[in-house]
């Protein structure tokens, strides 16, 4: 039992770190990440030093709120120092005290207030202390970020009075410019604030809000280095003792059943004083939290267990043989686990104990947390291990009433006091009992034994890309089952997301900590527990290893959430328009037109009715229709003239679709539409347009005969979760348009024979800009900006026409797996065979020339002399006829009796020749054909169909065919086929492929040569886990995306035909013994498929020159597929790259962080595409991939244009030609923008040299890419591609001007300005404007004389909206460079 004083110094810091909360409308929504600060108050120098002389002074700095006029956290105290007059100076204090802090709250409003206070001593002895000015110190800007840290020093102004006058009605925001706030001349204080990242490695142990010294001691850290002793300035955390807690138990005074009486009487009294009439209270649930406290704050979370009355769970077992004084207790079966505990006086184990009280009728219908629920504290205990009270078990009093408690709740009251003894009243409120143990090796009892057997830990020895460290000694580390209310809520975690219900507690796995080791914890995320968002999980101790620091980006991370999927209703004039266009119809099984059908409500869907479908042929259509320009891309460039698109669909191959021309149809315009639609037209192989029925439609049929075994359900969820993706490119200047998705679960049928719907697509482009340069002689980041344009809309259609299946497929396109992941050995003893399958085959017996080409040449070297034509081995057909004319002529010989005996003693004597030599060919060759044929005997072939980062599991039973044991060594010819050492990764995977197999323990010896032996014993058979994967595709550079034609007769679908050779791979496994001789060879044929690629991304980068990129992966919940979130976070991700000359790697950056995926890429010559795959998984064992992307990296010449805005600046481009002649054109993606000479098509000669004429006039400021191509216009390929790096100045305004128009009236309105010619001569001058959509001018030119006025004439065009523009007019001279530049501001009201 603890003594009374033991937690003296813990009672200390919890008295001491009491902080004001923050006002309670800044505790409403999700937390932010909270800022550290570090600020130095350096010097206090003026006339408020030589007004408090002799007194000694003193600082202190308080967080304030001036939105709410509320000061909060804890004010912070410096020592008092006494002033200094040195000579010639003026008179100062010097304080030099750091002081450290993080908070949250990141709003304009949230200042530091510093307060200068004179303590002086009275007659009496005591200390007076007097105000003498104050100091506000800004945290954070008007952009909620930290304000301007650059400065190294800076000087604060102080005000006369008080801070507790800010507190005053009359004080409000900003404080610096009220009126009341009267400034103290000659008197200041200089201090400098700046973030301190390294004090984000002890938030778990500093409460937020709290101000304190670095000279002050904090548990958990050890003491600083050098002289400074600031323990803040490079914090280092002590090393974890963790400990275990068992057989818990819980008693109440003076027995269970009458305090939970009394409780409920008290809490019903309440209620009715409250005139809150209902049913009788019950208790519901009885919780105990437990965590590990510094007498600061949590150092994590705490764990929430559910106690069970003895008496309740004594009656589910067998015995029940208890005294009645254990039945009155409450108990905890499970173990506990502590692992941030550190062995520090401070430190402690806070129990509290809770009950969930709700009333008689909602417990009953099973609703835990109904309205009428409510959580009532009523105990809680402290306890240190570490302060001598290491006996086991442990009893501790609990304690109740109105007094502080860590939980910051208030707690129900103690029992009355009574005469009873000081030993009587420490436990009449009741105690907790347990074990406690610090070491877990010695607390493994045979339950956790037996569960070690069975399971293996969780987190195996995966090579990974984020730097781990070997688990905790195994332990039982099951945490308490889940309470009621657990399952019947959904709480929220600490990052905002929803925690999944779950019917029992998921088995906690290792988590790695801020320095790499890793952690293990038993708590469950339950109700309360995001009232600790800045709880970060504890550091561990400070290994002996040293840690590479979280790489951090230096630019903002692609976010990657894949293009919005929805699609807008087509109007009733959009349906008009594509009715009459003649689009062919699409017909279902029996031959009919399909209808549009209504999309299938998400709620509704049901994978049962997709496996129960008889029509399980899905033929998957794909009909474009149509497209139109959006209003507003008007600005951005002209509009293509032929378009075509790439996309790829499920694990088919990419498609590219041929040229297709947008045709306006004929005198179809919906009324107030302002850019009708365009059909799509396919193409003659001549270029003129074709004469069938508009649109292109693709056909995908997927059916069994296509699928793989237990595939169909894969196929269905990729219908119900995925998007397709395409690519919009303008088919003249093999420029991109834009991209587009769709969903395709309207292609689900759930049970219906066909579905058919309409689809209007947002094309949409991203152009990467900045909003200005940065400024000249400054080291600062600008980050890239993104602006999303909508380009157009895609009219598409998809259907999806169900078809039964025959049960015995004539000739299947790839024949079907077998279910079982268990290939057998040959059986010994079979008869020697050159078909080892054993079907019965029927050939005709040849010659030997003819199957054997070797024998064949030899022949036909002797006959050179005798025939012309060298002897072959010819097909079988022209072998039969070659035979029968041999027996023609035989015969003629025969009959000719004058010419046949010389005849025939020479082909006699030719044959004996020929014998001879076959004779001593099969002699020299019997021995290779023999070993063939024994090798062939032995050999077992199994295909496996291999897919980009999926694992393909298998086992090969191998039997030992001898009387005798043998040690036998497995040979693997390849890379990517290997053994399966590790009995955990064989577990995962007979798991994940249901292959009821027996599994064996350190079942392999590694040699030398890391080859794997097995021993085996007479006649016995083993089973030897094998896993194929590759990351591998080919090609990885591609050519540049072109058009592609298919056939009227050949479908999209049907485009994928069996690997070729190339493609496919054969890997030989030997199973030798001693001296190398097998026992069973394996072949595996692997052929190769598509993957199925769940986003692209596409980017534009200048050639031969590195990318780099962070693609930051969306929350968890929101992945296709995703695991459901565990207690312990987010799981930790893997990834692999198909090209291993591309660096990919991610890092956890910590508990509850985003996560990044890093790429590093180096580009190719221009203009090459390297493709490229990105595989994710959440599976230690990379099994599963959780998401493939596809990345195409179009490598660009780079141009940089330094430019001003509105003036034309003008470049040459060389143009080197190729081996041939062609016809050439450039084309721009910025065409208002960007001019190029010659403009149409011209002649490139060949190995030529030509100049391109190029001139740049950006309309804004800033930072951004124009792209050029210059296309081969015959043969529609690229010829060469640049990426032009346009950096644009604002020019000089000379003139402001503003104007008002009427917004909605559909009327302009026309301006006047003036233009002196400041020059002696006339000149002519040109007009541009950054916005010729809002302006137009009365004349594009205008000649004046020198000294002259000229009045020029503006349109404005109206606007539908209201707000402000800001619109540029340039005055440029007769070259085109920026005379004079007006800004007129337009108001829309």
């Amino acid at each position: 039992m603890t003594p009374e004083g033991e937690m003296a110094e813990w009672e200390r810091l919890f008295a001491w770190s009491r902080a004001v909360p923050p006002h309670t409308q800044r505790r409403h929504g999700v937390p932010e990440p909270s800022v550290p600060f570090q600020c130095v108050l350096k010097c206090l120098e003026g006339s408020v030093v030589t007004q408090q002389s002799p007194a000694k002074l003193q600082l202190r700095l308080s967080l304030f709120d001036a939105t709410h006029r509320h000061f909060f956290g804890h004010t912070w105290h410096s020592s008092t120092r006494t002033p200094r007059n040195p000579p010639g100076q003026p008179p100062c204090v010097l304080f030099n005290e750091a002081v450290y802090f993080h908070t949250s709250l990141s709003h304009p409003s949230v200042t530091a207030v510093v307060e200068v206070v004179a303590v002086a001593p009275t007659p009496e002895g005591l200390a007076r202390n007097v105000s003498c000015g104050f100091g506000l110190i800004p945290l954070f800007d008007s952009r909620r970020e930290p304000s301007d840290l650059a400065a190294k020093g800076r000087v604060l102004k102080l005000y006369h009075g008080t801070p507790r006058a800010l507190l005053h009605p009359l004080l409000q925001d900003p404080l610096e410019k009220n009126k009341y706030m009267t400034i103290m001349e000659n008197s200041h204080l200089q201090y400098s604030l700046k973030i301190h990242l390294p004090l984000e490695k002890v938030f778990h142990l500093l409460p937020e809000n709290l101000l304190v010294s670095g000279l002050q001691k904090i548990p958990g850290l050890l003491p600083a280095h050098g002289d400074t002793g600031d323990i803040f300035l490079k914090p280092r955390l002590m090393r974890t003792a963790p400990c275990y807690l068992d057989q818990l138990c819980v008693l109440l005074h003076p027995s269970l059943e009458k305090f939970e009486e009394e409780l409920l009487e008290q809490l019903n009294s309440d209620r009715l004083l409250k005139q809150e009439v209902g049913s009788a209270l019950c208790v519901q649930e009885r919780r105990l939290r437990v965590a590990v406290h510094n007498g600061l704050r949590f150092v994590q979370a705490p764990q929430v267990a559910v106690l069970q009355p003895a008496a309740e769970a004594a009656r589910r077992q067998t015995t029940s043989n208890t005294d009645s004084t254990a039945e009155q207790a409450l108990l905890l079966r499970s173990r506990l686990q502590l692992s941030e505990m550190v062995a520090h006086p401070a430190f402690g184990v806070c129990f509290q104990l809770e009950y969930v009280v709700c009333a008689a009728a909602k417990a009953a219908a099973g609703s835990a947390l109904g309205p009428a629920a409510a959580m009532h504290t009523v105990r809680w205990a402290l306890w240190s291990p570490f302060l001598g009270a290491t006996c086991s078990p442990v009893l501790l009093p609990l304690r109740g009433g109105a007094h502080p408690s860590p939980g910051q709740t208030l707690v129900y009251r103690n029992p009355a006091d009574s005469e009873s003894s000081q030993q009587v009243k420490r436990i009449a409120s009741g105690s907790v009992q347990f074990h406690v143990s610090t070491d877990a090796e010695h607390r493994v009892t045979s339950t956790d034994i037996s569960s070690k057997a069975g399971k293996e830990p969780e987190e195996p020895p995966t090579p990974s890309l984020s730097l781990r460290s070997p688990p905790h000694p195994a332990a039982s580390t099951q945490g308490p089952g889940l309470s009621l209310s657990q399952l019947l809520a959904s709480p929220q975690s600490r990052d905002g997301r929803t925690v999944p219900r779950s019917r029992s507690a998921p088995a906690p796995r290792p988590c790695s900590t801020q320095d790499g080791r890793a952690e293990r914890t038993a708590g469950i995320t339950h109700l309360e527990a995001d009232l600790w968002p800045g709880s970060p999980r504890a550091d561990a101790s400070s290994s002996e290893h040293l840690w590479a620091p979280p790489f951090v980006p230096t630019q903002l991370p692609v976010t990657a959430v894949a293009l919005p999927a929805g699609s807008a209703a087509l109007s009733r004039a959009s349906l008009a328009l594509l009715h009459t266009s003649g689009f062919p119809e699409i017909l279902d099984d029996n031959k009919e037109p399909l209808e549009v059908t209504e999309p299938l409500n998400p709620a509704h869907f049901s994978p049962r009715l997709e496996e129960v479908d008889a029509l399980q042929s899905n033929e998957i259509i794909l009909q474009f229709l149509a497209f139109s320009r959006a209003p507003q891309d008007a600005l951005e460039g002209t509009w293509p003239r032929t378009v075509f698109l790439t996309f790829q669909f499920y694990r088919f191959p990419p498609v590219s679709t041929p040229r297709l021309q947008l045709v306006d149809a004929d005198g179809e315009r919906a009324v107030g539409s302002a850019v009708p639609a365009q059909v799509l037209l396919q193409l003659n192989e001549d270029g003129t347009p074709s004469t069938e029925a508009p649109g292109l439609q693709l056909r995908y049929v997927v059916d069994p005969t296509f699928l793989r075994p237990g595939e169909q359900r894969v196929f269905v969820r990729y219908l119900a979760e995925q998007s397709l993706q395409m690519d919009i490119w303008d088919g003249d200047s093999l420029l991109l348009v834009g991209s587009a998705a769709v969903k395709l679960k309207p292609l689900l049928r759930q049970g219906r024979p066909a579905v058919r719907t309409l689809h209007e697509l947002e094309v949409v482009s991203t152009e990467y800009e900045q909003d200005a340069p940065p400024a000249a002689g400054r080291d600062v980041l600008c980050p890239l900006g993104a602006r999303v344009a909508v380009r157009g809309r895609l009219h598409l259609c998809l259907a999806n026409v169900g078809h039964r299946c025959e049960e015995t497929p004539v000739s299947p396109r790839h024949p079907l797996l077998s279910h079982t992941h268990v290939v057998s050995s040959p059986a010994c003893g079979r008869s020697l065979s050159l078909h080892t399958s054993g079907d019965v085959r029927v050939s005709r017996p040849r010659r030997l020339a003819e199957v054997d080409s070797e024998l064949a040449a030899i022949l036909c070297s002797l006959r050179l002399e005798q025939s012309p034509e060298p002897l072959h081995a010819p097909h079988e057909a022209a072998a039969i006829q070659q035979h029968k004319m041999q027996r023609l002529a035989a015969l003629q010989q025969h009959v000719d009796g004058d010419r046949r005996i010389p005849q025939h003693e020479g082909c006699s004597k030719q044959c004996t020749q020929y014998l001879q030599i076959i004779d001593a060919y099969r002699e020299r060759t019997k021995q290779r054909y023999i070993s063939q044929m024994l090798s062939q005997a032995i050999t077992v072939t199994h295909t496996v169909y291999a897919m980009l980062g999926t694992a393909e599991f298998f086992e090969f039973a191998l039997k030992n065919p001898y009387s005798t044991q043998h040690t036998v060594t497995v040979e693997v010819d390849h890379p990517e086929l290997s053994v399966i050492l590790d009995p955990r990764e064989w577990r995962h995977f007979k798991e994940l492929t249901q292959t009821a197999t027996p599994l064996e323990e350190d079942m392999f010896h590694l040699r030398d040569d890391l080859r794997p032996q097995i021993y085996l014993r007479p006649k016995e058979t083993v089973h030897i886990p094998f896993r194929y994967q590759m990351f591998s595709t080919e090609p990885a550079v591609t050519a540049v995306p072109e058009p592609m034609g298919l056939s009227k007769e050949e479908d999209a679908g049907r485009a994928q035909e069996e690997p070729t050779a190339a493609q496919m791979r054969l890997i030989q496994v030997a199973f030798c013994v001693s001296g190398g001789k097998p026992i069973a060879l394996l072949q595996v044929k692997v052929e190769p498929r598509p993957p199925v690629v769940d986003q692209t991304f596409r980017f534009f980068h200048p050639e031969l020159t590195f990318l780099k990129k962070a693609f930051r992966l969306p929350p968890w919940h929101t992945l296709p597929g995703a695991p459901v979130r565990m207690p312990s976070g987010d799981p930790e991700v893997y990834v692999r790259c198909s090209d291993p000359n591309v660096i990919c790697e991610t890092k956890n950056m910590g508990p509850g962080e985003p996560q990044d995926v890093f790429l590093k890429v180096a580009g190719g010559p221009s203009p090459q595409i390297k493709t490229f795959f990105v595989v994710i998984y959440t599976d230690p064992w990379l099994a599963t991939p959780l998401h493939i992307w596809q990345f195409y990296l179009h490598s660009l010449q780079r141009l940089d244009v330094s430019c001003t805005a509105g003036q034309l600046s003008r470049l040459a481009v060389p143009l080197r030609g190729t081996r041939t002649l062609r016809r050439v054109k450039a084309f721009c993606s910025h065409p208002h923008e960007l001019k190029v000479d010659p403009a149409g098509v011209f002649t490139l000669p060949p190995n030529g040299v030509l100049d391109l004429f190029v001139g740049v006039r950006p309309r804004r400021a800033g930072s951004r890419f124009f792209y050029l191509n210059l296309v081969d216009v015959e043969c529609h390929q690229l010829v060469s591609s640049w990426l032009l790096c346009i950096t644009c100045r604002q020019p000089l305004i000379s003139k402001a001007f503003e104007i008002t128009i009427p917004a909605g009236s559909g009327k302009g309105s026309n301006k006047r300005i003036t233009y002196t010619n400041p020059y002696p001569t006339c000149r002519l001058y040109f007009l541009v404007t950054s916005r010729p959509d809002l302006l137009q001018f009365k004349e594009d030119s205008f000649q004046v004389a020198g000294g002259e006025v000229y009045t020029i004439g503006l349109r404005f065009a109206p606007s539908q909206s209201v707000g402000e523009e800001e619109i540029l007019i340039h005055i440029n001279d007769h070259q085109d460079k920026n005379e004079e530049t007006f800004c007129v501001k337009v108001i829309y009201y």
